[in-house]
C-alpha cells in the first residue's frame, strides 16, 4: 500500500468513525431493519435489550453494581474465562466514579463487552468459553494464574501496590497475556510508568498489520487496525516482547487511542455500524487465540 493509499484509507476510516459516534445517541433503525445483514455482530442485535423497567438506564450515575446481575466470580472449571483486572483508580473524577454509569474506570463496558465477545468466540471457534461474563481479579490474586489472558480497561487511571506489581510480573513471566484498552492522550504516561514498575526494562514496540497476532485467526489488514478509534483519535498498537526480543512471545497488546471494549459492549444495540463492531471483534478473537497458542 502506498503512502497516498494509506492516507486515503485512514481519512475514510476516520470519517466513518466520526459519523458513527455522532449517531451514538440515536438508534439506527434503518440498520436494524436491513434484511440479510451478515457479520460477527449481527447475531447479537436481536439478543440485546436495554435494562428492564425500574433499573437504572445507561447514563445514570447509580453505581454499576446496583444493576448488574453478575457480581461473583465463577469457579475455575477448565473453560476459557475472560478475566478483567481490578485496580484502585488514580485520583478522582473520571478515574473513580467518573464513567458514564458512575463506575470506576476498570469496570468500563462490564459485563456486556465480555459477554458479547464470549458469544462470538463460542460461535466461531472451538474454544467453548464461559459465556456468563467473566471474572474480576486483582493482580496479586493467585487465582489469576489459572487464566491465560486478562484485560485492563482505562490504564491511564491504573495504580498498583507493590504486591500487585510483583503478582503481575510473575503472571507475565510465567506465560500470561494482557490486553490494555480504552485510553488515549496523556493517559499514556501513567500506563507507561506502571508497566515500567512491572517490567523495568520493557521496550514498548509499535506493531503493524504484519505481526502474527493480527493473523492468528482472522487475517487483519491495516484498514481494520485503523477502524476502531473514536473519531478524535488515531488508534495505535504496542506490545512488549519476552526479553525484548521480537522473535519471542508477545506478552501484551496495547490498544492506545482506542476502545475496542466499547464496540463489544454496544455491538448488539444498533448504535454503531456493524462493520466497525465486526472489526473490534476480529481484534478480540485474534488476541485470545494468540494468547492461547503462545
Amino acid at each position: 500500500m502506498t503512502t497516498a493509499d494509506r492516507r486515503s484509507t485512514r481519512e475514510r476510516g476516520k470519517s466513518e468513525r466520526t459519523a458513527a459516534w455522532g449517531r451514538r445517541t440515536m438508534v439506527l433503525a434503518a440498520l436494524l431493519g436491513m434484511a440479510g445483514v451478515a457479520g460477527l455482530a449481527g447475531a447479537l442485535v436481536s439478543k440485546w435489550s436495554p435494562p428492564a423497567a425500574g433499573t437504572p438506564a445507561y447514563g445514570n450515575r447509580t453505581p454499576l453494581s446496583a444493576f448488574l446481575r453478575q457480581e461473583d466470580n465463577v469457579p475455575y472449571d477448565g473453560r476459557f474465562t475472560f478475566v478483567r483486572i481490578r485496580f484502585r483508580p488514580a485520583g478522582t473524577g473520571r478515574c473513580f466514579g467518573g464513567g458514564q454509569r458512575g463506575e470506576p474506570s476498570w469496570q468500563h463496558d462490564y459485563p456486556y463487552a465480555e459477554q458479547h465477545l464470549m458469544e462470538i468466540m463460542s460461535g466461531i471457534t472451538y474454544l467453548e468459553p464461559y459465556q456468563g461474563g467473566g471474572n474480576i481479579l486483582w493482580t496479586d490474586d493467585e487465582e489469576l494464574f489459572r487464566y491465560p489472558l486478562a484485560y485492563v480497561s482505562e490504564p491511564g487511571c491504573w495504580t498498583m501496590g507493590e504486591d500487585e506489581v510483583q503478582g503481575l510480573r510473575d503472571y507475565l513471566l510465567k506465560g500470561g497475556f494482557l490486553i490494555f484498552d480504552d485510553f488515549r492522550g496523556r493517559d499514556w504516561f501513567n500506563f507507561r510508568d506502571q508497566i515500567l514498575r512491572v517490567l523495568p526494562d520493557a521496550n514498548l514496540v509499535e506493531l503493524d498489520a504484519s505481526h502474527e497476532i493480527f493473523h492468528s485467526f482472522f487475517d487483519i489488514d491495516q484498514r481494520v487496525l485503523d477502524s476502531t478509534g473514536q473519531g478524535w483519535s488515531w488508534p495505535r498498537y504496542y506490545g512488549v516482547f519476552e526479553d525484548n526480543d521480537p522473535t519471542k512471545r508477545l506478552m501484551m497488546i496495547v490498544n492506545y487511542d482506542n476502545d475496542i471494549g466499547d464496540y463489544w459492549e454496544w455491538s448488539g444495540s444498533g448504535y454503531l455500524p456493524i462493520d466497525l463492531t465486526n472489526d473490534a471483534y476480529k481484534l478480540g478473537v485474534n488476541y485470545i487465540l494468540y494468547a492461547m497458542t503462545h
